[in-house]
């Protein structure tokens, strides 16, 4: 066993993972964000609760009982924090299985096992390389589609509210409006109200359609959309005002997420050069002269230098995530 290969692999796998984790994101900021909505939800609900007990009844006091209710039904049905197989299938818009995804990543695996052991490296590297490829390198592909799916969802559904407002202004049933946006609207907002408007169309109420569209599209905004229709079918009022409200709400919400980018792009590619620098002057010089380096690697405090180096490194790389990561 040449140490000098394997602690250089191991080195070179811990840097590229952990820059991995802190540019390339997942679906954490969308649970907590959700959290964080249905916990003011839950808020309001106590709000209500100590509400209900005072002597005045009239219509106002009524509507917010009506509008608390419905949040606590939404509380109800609060997910757990970590998402199904099946469910990031759904939301990265593939038809395959759980059982097929597995084995993909079986075979996946066993080809990044093979690899380094035909060509006579050691089994060590082909073993994490195999567990790199078979558990990781697939679920980012997964979190990579179902992210990018979801963004482009989002871009298009205030387009998608506004259909809904002109088409009820102007005299149309929300099935209708419905049907439009399925016929109308880029992807993925096309297949996604085509299956609400298949799921109204087989019997089931339109809450439990939007139910199951979160399932497949779990974005704050779909959520707050679920909200206003369910409000309005049992409190009535006008829906398309609300309606008109909440896409402005989407749209500055949009607008805000934007200017938070292009506030933060200097951050992430400063922290991205810092983090990519350490790594990048080791590799060159071991290529250029190996034995001036050959020490941190054979040599018995060399390693432990080596080992603290790549500890540092990757309490950096965590740090600089968390601080560029902004939540919204």
């Amino acid at each position: 066993m040449n140490p000098t290969i394997l602690i250089a692999a191991v080195l070179a796998f811990v840097t590229v993972a952990g820059l991995g984790m802190a540019f390339a994101g997942g679906g954490g900021s969308q649970t907590k964000a959700l959290k964080r909505m249905q916990g003011m939800g839950g808020t309001g609900a106590s709000k209500a609760e100590r509400a209900r007990s005072g002597n005045s009844v009239n219509d106002p006091n009524a509507r917010r009982k009506q509008i608390v209710k419905s949040l606590k039904d939404q509380d109800k049905q609060e997910r757990k924090a970590t998402v199904t197989m099946a469910a990031r299938l759904q939301q990265a818009g593939l038809s395959i299985g759980v059982q097929t995804f597995w084995i993909i990543s079986a075979v996946v695996g066993g080809v990044a096992l093979m690899i380094p052991v035909l060509l006579g490296a050691n089994p060590l590297i082909g073993l994490g390389a195999m567990f790199a490829a078979g558990l990781g390198l697939p679920r980012w592909v997964i979190g990579f589609l179902a992210k990018r799916r979801i963004k482009k969802f989002t871009i298009s559904f205030s387009d998608a509210i506004d259909i809904i407002v002109r088409g009820i202004r102007s005299g149309l049933p929300v099935h209708d409006c419905l049907k439009i946006i399925a016929r109308e609207s880029p992807e993925p907002v096309a297949s996604e109200f085509q299956r609400l408007v298949e799921n109204i169309g087989m019997g089931v109420s339109i809450d439990q359609a939007l139910e199951k569209m979160f399932q497949r599209m779990p974005t704050p905004e779909l959520r707050f959309f679920a909200i206003v229709l369910a409000i309005q079918q049992k409190t009535g009022g006008n829906l398309a005002e609300a309606l008109a409200n909440l896409s402005q709400v989407l749209r500055g919400r949009r607008l805000m997420r934007e200017k938070i980018k292009a506030m933060s792009s200097e951050a992430v590619a400063s922290s991205f050069i810092i983090g990519s620098l350490p790594p990048g002057v080791v590799t060159l010089i071991f290529l250029v002269n190996p034995a001036y380096e050959g020490m941190m690697f054979t040599d018995p405090r060399g390693k432990m230098l080596t080992i603290g180096a790549v500890c540092w490194m990757s309490l950096g790389i965590f740090i600089m995530r968390k601080m560029i990561n902004f939540k919204f």
